[in-house]
């Protein structure tokens, strides 16, 4: 569960949105008030915290997060539209993990959010893995579509791992063969296709789960 402190609703509601869409749980707050409130009941694994807030601003907030050992292990990432030198050595230096400015693209700031979990050690994997029909269950190295199990080769499963953890999200076929194969050069991406050709033709009546991005890569896109 992430926590997002922004009293900007429209910003709030699309960083809840790209969240939510990139697999994570997310809870947005207006103000300081609500959002200690409901630390109250539940920890999350990381905060978005805005600096300008009503009330009690984003650094007194963090200062109470800090000197309560219930929350100081939280991670701690500062959105503001404050981009001085001082605003991010203050920040930095009263216990945030991590410091992005407004405006900032949402990818971005979902690349922060999972650099930070993996650096504190709150990163947690999910297992299982669904999208329209589709599911992975990723400690038993098993698929199944609409309930019939499908039998995968192992590249094609992490091929599919990969675009069923980053659903929305366009991968390119740089990416896909540099993570899977472990290699990137001239000549090479035709492999990825070739696997995505075959991954397509096994989850057959789901196929088009998979989507073309031409000239890109593909993803898997989800309402």
């Amino acid at each position: 569960m992430i926590f997002c402190v922004e009293d900007d609703m429209n910003i709030r509601e699309l960083v809840i949105y790209t969240l939510e869409t990139t697999g994570m749980q997310a809870r947005g707050f207006e103000d300081g008030a609500s959002f200690m409130e409901a630390l109250a009941f539940e920890t999350p694994e990381l905060i978005l915290l805005d600096i300008m807030l009503p009330g009690d601003d984003g650094l007194t907030l963090l200062g109470k997060l800090k000197n309560s050992a219930k929350t100081k292990d939280i991670p701690v990432i500062l959105v503001t539209a404050k981009g001085a030198e001082y605003d991010k050595v203050v920040g930095l230096d009263s216990g945030a993990d991590d410091y992005v400015t407004k405006p900032f693209g949402m990818m971005e700031l979902i690349s922060r959010i999972k650099a930070v979990l993996r650096r504190t050690g709150k990163a947690k994997e999910n297992h299982m893995l669904y999208a329209d029909g589709i599911a992975m269950n990723v400690k038993k190295h098993e698929v199944t579509v609409d309930g019939r199990q499908v039998i995968l080769t192992l590249k094609e499963f992490e091929l599919l791992e990969r675009l069923l953890r980053n659903k929305n999200i366009v991968l390119t076929r740089d990416q896909l063969l540099e993570d899977i194969w472990g290699y990137d050069f001239d000549g090479e991406t035709r492999t990825v296709d070739v696997h995505i050709r075959t991954l397509r033709q096994k989850l057959k009546t789901k196929e088009d789960v998979i989507e073309t991005v031409r000239g890109v890569g593909y993803r898997i896109a989800m309402e």
